[in-house]
């Protein structure tokens, strides 16, 4: 994808507060894209899904979804440029942010949408901070590991985590290098 113009983002938020330091970082780094570029933010707090059941040994074909888990599927392969926006939270995604992770096996084996198919070539980005600011990233790794890893299963191009570090809220506006790589970040 060369012309900027074309790309299009869906930020996927699974934090547990709204405007948290994970919010706040992703939306620093979105203020230096083009403001031709057109952007999609879905809280998924504000649309929670249903548990995922793998019923793929059964029937091997998943329903078409339906209500949040179709805005869900729809906002996922619109864009060329995915962001998934969680917290770290026990050393990985957030509950809602890897349920949502969850549905895409269902997705895959819904006739007629693709999702496998669709999903390849787009970009696939993630942003977190991390409350432990006196350690190494390493705490952050399941969390990078799990989003590399969906992007290479999918043939998806993976393009890394922009990580900050803050605990209370409004923390992440002390971490001056965290906010200075996100100026940059989706170039």
């Amino acid at each position: 994808m060369t012309a900027s113009a074309s790309r299009r983002f869906t930020f996927i938020i699974g934090s547990a507060r709204t405007q948290g330091n994970t919010e706040t970082l992703a939306r620093a780094a979105a203020a230096a894209l083009p403001a031709n570029l057109e952007q999609r933010w879905l809280h998924l707090a504000d649309l929670p899904l249903d548990p995922f059941v793998d019923i793929r040994h059964e029937s091997g074909v998943y329903p078409p979804p339906e209500g949040h888990a179709a805005v869900l599927a729809e906002a996922t392969l619109w864009p060329t440029d995915l962001v998934i926006v969680s917290p770290v939270y026990w050393y990985s995604l957030s509950a809602s942010a890897k349920q949502y992770l969850d549905h895409w096996s269902g997705w895959m084996r819904v006739p007629g949408l693709d999702l496998r198919e669709r999903m390849a070539g787009k970009r696939l980005w993630g942003v977190t901070v991390t409350s432990d600011v006196d350690v190494d990233d390493e705490v952050s790794a399941p969390l990078v590991g799990t989003l590399r890893l969906t992007a290479s299963y999918l043939k998806m191009e993976w393009r890394g985590m922009l990580l900050g570090h803050g605990n209370r809220p409004g923390d992440i506006a002390s971490d001056a290098a965290a906010l200075e790589r996100a100026k940059s970040f989706f170039d």
